[in-house]
């Protein structure tokens, strides 16, 4: 982790460098459910309608991470986080500098577990380092993910109880 990195809640000013992000990461196909074809209006108003924050250093967007409720009602107590590391700045740790920040924001907005919906299998980057951080697998979807290049894969749901972590005052 370089520690000139720092995790600020998203502005609409950091919009256009995670819309660049986002776009490079779906190009891909083999990690999120989006489509190549989702907008910059419907992305925006997904990413940004949820508790956002960037991975920022010198000033410039390396990722972007957020985190909602993954249900409503009776299930809002479980929180639900996305993430996206620009191809440029991956391997510097930004990915599980923003999964610890965002565990630390998920308990400070009152949240008592975390859940990942749809963890591609064939992702194996992604599932480790999300168990890394204290991830387990809660079952596995058979032909859940629509994989760009395989076809029809496996997705993992993984989830994480919240009750160790120490929240910070917002």
């Amino acid at each position: 982790m370089t520690p000139a990195i720092r995790i600020l809640p998203a502005t609409e000013e950091h919009a256009e460098a995670v819309w660049q992000i986002f776009r490079e990461v779906i190009a891909a196909g083999d990690a999120y459910v989006f489509e190549a074809n989702t907008t910059r209006a419907a992305f925006v108003a997904y990413w940004f309608a949820a508790h956002a924050h960037v991975a920022v250093e010198d000033g410039q967007v390396l990722g972007s991470y957020i985190v909602k409720a993954n249900q409503p009602g009776r299930g809002s107590h479980v929180a639900n986080a996305s993430y996206m590391v620009a191809s440029a700045a991956r391997g510097k740790g930004i990915g599980g500098l923003m999964c610890e920040h965002s565990l630390r924001e998920a308990k400070a907005l009152g949240f008592r577990a975390m859940q990942f919906n749809i963890v591609v299998a064939t992702n194996a980057a992604a599932v480790s380092l999300w168990e890394k951080h204290g991830f387990k697998i809660a079952g596995t979807l058979p032909g859940a993910f629509r994989h760009e290049a395989l076809g029809y894969v496996d997705a993992h749901v993984m989830f994480r109880d919240l009750a160790d972590i120490r929240s910070p005052q917002l």
